[in-house]
C-alpha cells in the first residue's frame, strides 16, 4: 500500500480476559474498527513497529499502579513507529514517520500533539529502542538514579534486555566497571563481546548467586540496577558497598505470580551500608528527554553505544512476542515489524 491509499478498516489486539499467571495468546482478541474520517488538525498513521515491553503485564492485571489498567475489551496499550498516510496537519505530510503512543493497532488517528518526527537519515526502529523510552530508562535510571562515578562497579540484573544492555554501556562510557547478569549463555556471550560488560554470569546455570557476586565484584558493589527482583536481587544486598545506590526499573520475576514471593528481608542491609534504593519511572524525565536522545544519538554515530533488535514479523504476532518476553527469548529489544 503506498502512503497516498487510505484504508477502511483498522485490526487491533484488544485484552479479551485478565491473565491468571502467565499470559496466553487467548488472553488477546484480534477485533476489526471502521476508521473515522480526518477532522481538520488530525493525521492518520500505518504502524511500521510496534513495542512490546514487560511492563505492559502490570497494565493487564487489573490491579492499581501508577497508570490506569487496560480494561476488558480496550485495545493494548503501547508504542509504536507508523507512517503518516493521510494529513490534516501542516505539520505533517504523507510519508513521514513518526513516534507515537499508539496501542496494539495497525493504524491510529492522532491529533499531532504527542508526535515525534523521526529521522530517516537513521533506523526508524531505533525510536521504540535505543533512540526511544528503552534508552532514557536505561540513562536517566543509571544516570539520575544511582549517579556512578568513575572506578565504581555497577551490576545490572537483566543485562541482555533491551534496558540492561544499555545500562551496561552507559557505565562503561562513564567510566565503570560492569557486571551483568542473564539467563542464557548466547546472553553472556553477547554482553561481554558486544556491550563490553567487564564480567558477567548465567543465573540460570549458577547455584550460589551471593558467592558468583562475591567473586565478580572483588570491591563490593556501588550501584545496582535492577530489573529482575527475587532471588537475585537478594543476593545484590549482601555485597553492596557503603553508600551504594539501587535503582529498581523493573521486577519481571515478579510480574507473572499468582500470590506474592516470601523471600530474605534484607532491608536491615540498607541501613548497614547506608545505601539508597529508589523506584522510578521514566515519564517523570520527559522534560530532558532531548537532551539524553543528543547525547545517545551522539554514542551511536561514535560506536561507543551498540543496540539488538529482536524483530519478531506480523502483526498478527503481536500477543506471542509479548509472552515471549517472559520466556526470556529476547535479546535487545523486542519489537513487532508490521
Amino acid at each position: 500500500m503506498s502512503p497516498t491509499q487510505r484504508p477502511r478498516v483498522n485490526r487491533q489486539f484488544a485484552l479479551k480476559t485478565r491473565p491468571v499467571g502467565l499470559p496466553k495468546e487467548s488472553d488477546f482478541e484480534l477485533v476489526e474498527a471502521p476508521i473515522a474520517e480526518l477532522k481538520d488538525g488530525e493525521v492518520l498513521v500505518r504502524a511500521a513497529y510496534l513495542s512490546v515491553d514487560p511492563y505492559m503485564r502490570g497494565r493487564i492485571s487489573g490491579m492499581k499502579s501508577y497508570a490506569a489498567p487496560v480494561e476488558i475489551g480496550q485495545t493494548m496499550v503501547g508504542g509504536g513507529v507508523a507512517q503518516v498516510i493521510e494529513s490534516k496537519n501542516a505539520a505533517f505530510a504523507p510519508g513521514d514517520f513518526v513516534d507515537i503512543y499508539m496501542g496494539w493497532q495497525e493504524y491510529a488517528i492522532s491529533n499531532g500533539k504527542n508526535l515525534r518526527k523521526l529521522d530517516p537519515s537513521v533506523p526508524v526502529s531505533t525510536a521504540l529502542g535505543v533512540l526511544g523510552m528503552t534508552g532514557l530508562t536505561a540513562y536517566f535510571g543509571l544516570l539520575d538514579v544511582c549517579d556512578p562515578k568513575p572506578g565504581e562497579t555497577v551490576v545490572v540484573s537483566g543485562a541482555a534486555g533491551a534496558v540492561g544492555s544499555i545500562v551496561g554501556q552507559i557505565a562503561k562510557i562513564k567510566g565503570c566497571r560492569t557486571v551483568g547478569i542473564a539467563g542464557g549463555d548466547d546472553k553472556i556471550e553477547w554482553i561481554t563481546t558486544e556491550c563490553g560488560y567487564d564480567a558477567a554470569f548465567n543465573y540460570k546455570t549458577t547455584a550460589d548467586y551471593a558467592a558468583k557476586l562475591k567473586e565478580l565484584c572483588p570491591n563490593g558493589i556501588d550501584c545496582y540496577f535492577d530489573n529482575v527482583g527475587g532471588p537475585l536481587t537478594d543476593a545484590v544486598f549482601t555485597a553492596l558497598n557503603v553508600h551504594s545506590r539501587i535503582s529498581i526499573c523493573g521486577q519481571i520475576s515478579q510480574y507473572n505470580n499468582t500470590k506474592p514471593e516470601m523471600g530474605p528481608r534484607l532491608f536491615g542491609a540498607l541501613i548497614v551500608y547506608r545505601a539508597k534504593v529508589q523506584g522510578f519511572l521514566v515519564s517523570d524525565y520527559m522534560s530532558r528527554a532531548a537532551e539524553a536522545i543528543q547525547e545517545m544519538s551522539a554514542w551511536v554515530r561514535e560506536g561507543k553505544l551498540k543496540y539488538r533488535e529482536d524483530i519478531v514479523e506480523g502483526f498478527e504476532n503481536m500477543p506471542k512476542a509479548f509472552i515471549g518476553l517472559f520466556h526470556g527469548e529476547n535479546i535487545g529489544k523486542r519489537i513487532v515489524k508490521i
